[in-house]
C-alpha cells in the first residue's frame, strides 16, 4: 500500500469517502494499525493516561510525547502519522509552537501535528503551516482544557457555544489546517460543521456525519476491562484474554508444566561430563 499523504484526506472529502483514524502509542500498536490499513494514526496525548498513568492529558511533556512518537513512526509504512502537541507546548507563544512542532517532525519523523483550540490559536496554526508542517486542528471537547471546562463535557449544546464552534471551524480552515477533529459535539452540529467547511472533519463522540472517525486504540480493543466510553465500541475484550493468558502462564510455571522439552535447547551428555571434569 502506498504511503498516505496529506492531500489524500481532501480527496476523501471530495469523494464522500469516510475514513478511519486510530491512536497508537508504541512500535507494536503502530505496526498493527498500519497493517490494518488505517489511513491516519494519531499519537494522542491520551498517552498520558494509557501509557504513563496520569489522570489527565495535562501533565505529559514534550519529551514524553517525543519518546512514544519516535516508537510509533518506526512501526509505520503506509499510514499518515500525526503527533499531538502536549499542553503548554504551543499555548505560550507562536515561536514556541513552531519550535516544538518542528521537533516532532525533525526528531520523531511524524508528518503532521495536532493542537487544540479554535480562533484563539489560529496564529499558531498559520505559523506552523507556514513552516511547512501540516496541522490537524481540534475543537469541541478539548481535554487539555479539562479544568476550564469542569471535566469532560459535550460542547456546543446552546446557541452561543454552537455558534462559536462554527466560527472556530471556519477560522482553523482559513488558518491552513488540513483537517479538523470534532470531539464531544452534538451530532447535528457536527453535521452542520462538516457541510460548512471544505476540510475534512474527524469525529469522536460527534455522530456519524463527520468525514472520518477517530477512536483510542485501548478503548476499541477492550484493554481497560469493563470501562467503555460512550463514544466508543469495543470490538473485542482483550483485557479478559490477556488476564486469562497471564494466569495460565503463572499456573503452568508453578506446576512445572512450562517450560517443557519442546521449549528447551539441549547439548550432549559428553559435553556436560566434560564441563563437570574441568
Amino acid at each position: 500500500m502506498k504511503k498516505i499523504a496529506v492531500q489524500d484526506f481532501q480527496k476523501f472529502k471530495r469523494q464522500n469517502k469516510q475514513f478511519s483514524t486510530l491512536t497508537a502509542y508504541d512500535f507494536t500498536s503502530a505496526q498493527l494499525v498500519d497493517k490494518a490499513g488505517i489511513p491516519l494514526i494519531l499519537i494522542g496525548d491520551s498517552a498520558a493516561m494509557v501509557m504513563y498513568g496520569y489522570d489527565t492529558t495535562i501533565p505529559i511533556s514534550v519529551e514524553e510525547m517525543l519518546l512514544v512518537s519516535r516508537a510509533v513512526s518506526r512501526g509505520v509504512k503506509s499510514s499518515f502519522v500525526v503527533a499531538d502537541m502536549p499542553f503548554m507546548s504551543y499555548q505560550t507563544s507562536v515561536e514556541d509552537a513552531v519550535k516544538n512542532a518542528g521537533r516532532f517532525v525533525k526528531e520523531a519523523n511524524v508528518e503532521a501535528v495536532k493542537l487544540e483550540g479554535g480562533k484563539i490559536y489560529c496564529d499558531r496554526i498559520e505559523a506552523i503551516v507556514g513552516a511547512g508542517i501540516p496541522v490537524l486542528a481540534h475543537i469541541g471537547l478539548t481535554p487539555q482544557s479539562f479544568h476550564q471546562m469542569g471535566g469532560y463535557k459535550v460542547q456546543g449544546k446552546d446557541i452561543d457555544s454552537a455558534t462559536k464552534l462554527i466560527e472556530d471551524a471556519k477560522a482553523v480552515e482559513i488558518a491552513g489546517a488540513f483537517a479538523l477533529v470534532l470531539e464531544g459535539v452534538p451530532a447535528e452540529l457536527a453535521k452542520l460543521i462538516t457541510e460548512t467547511i471544505n476540510i475534512p472533519t474527524i469525529g469522536i463522540g460527534a455522530g456519524p456525519s463527520c468525514d472520518g472517525q477517530i477512536q483510542v486504540y485501548h478503548d476499541i480493543l477492550g484493554l481497560f476491562g469493563t470501562f467503555v466510553p460512550k463514544h466508543t465500541r469495543q470490538y473485542t475484550q482483550l483485557s479478559e484474554t490477556i488476564s486469562e493468558s497471564l494466569t495460565k502462564y503463572k499456573n503452568e510455571v508453578q506446576e512445572g508444566v512450562f517450560p517443557s522439552e519442546e521449549h528447551s535447547a539441549h547439548i550432549s551428555s559428553e559435553i556436560i561430563n566434560a564441563v563437570k571434569d574441568k
